[in-house]
């Protein structure tokens, strides 16, 4: 064999080797594009989920926090009507709807403090706590309270001023996500 034909091996021979290695290198890049590319699909796809979860759980919230506070309208009626058996009774019955509403308002803002974030949160639990007034009142009023009344209606400018904290805690979380 000649010098040219050596040299022309040793040519060929590198050019395959750079072929080869050239090809293992863009696969390997490609390869890891594509992993990367999956991983921020998929925390993009977590982020929805959890962006759509919040904004369910806030909804709840204050679609349980009105009906709440339809029930409490009707209450403040109830407990400003004359002393009657009917007005016991009737008081009666709408203690036991708000007991009941409660679990529910309670499930609501429990559902948010887990979703987060921890403002909105806290403001969920928040307005969960204004219940409370609401609550003593009515027991008083069974009792025979005759200032239940006023310190019913006392007790509507925190809920609802509880319900804009947390709504703009909820829209602040949301237009961050």
């Amino acid at each position: 064999m000649g010098d040219s034909t050596v040299w022309t091996l040793a040519i060929a021979a590198l050019t395959g080797g750079t072929a080869v290695l050239a090809s293992w290198v863009a696969s390997r890049g490609s390869t890891q594009a594509a992993r990367i590319q999956a991983e921020i699909a998929a925390g993009a796809q977590r982020a929805e989920r959890l962006r759509e979860s919040r904004r369910t759980a806030y909804l709840d919230l204050i679609e349980q926090t009105h009906l709440m506070g339809e029930l409490y309208w009707e209450i403040s009626t109830t407990l400003r009507l004359a002393d009657s058996g009917d007005r016991a009774a009737a008081l009666a019955a709408l203690h036991d709807r708000e007991v009941a509403e409660y679990v529910k308002i309670r499930r609501c803002a429990r559902v948010v403090e887990l979703e987060g974030p921890p403002r909105a949160a806290d403001a969920a639990l928040a307005l969960q706590k204004t219940t409370g007034p609401f609550f003593a009142a009515v027991k008083a009023g069974l009792d025979g309270d005759r200032d239940s009344p006023d310190a019913f209606d006392a007790a509507f400018s925190p809920f609802w001023k509880a319900l804009e904290d947390f709504v703009d805690a909820a829209r602040a979380a949301h237009q961050r996500e």
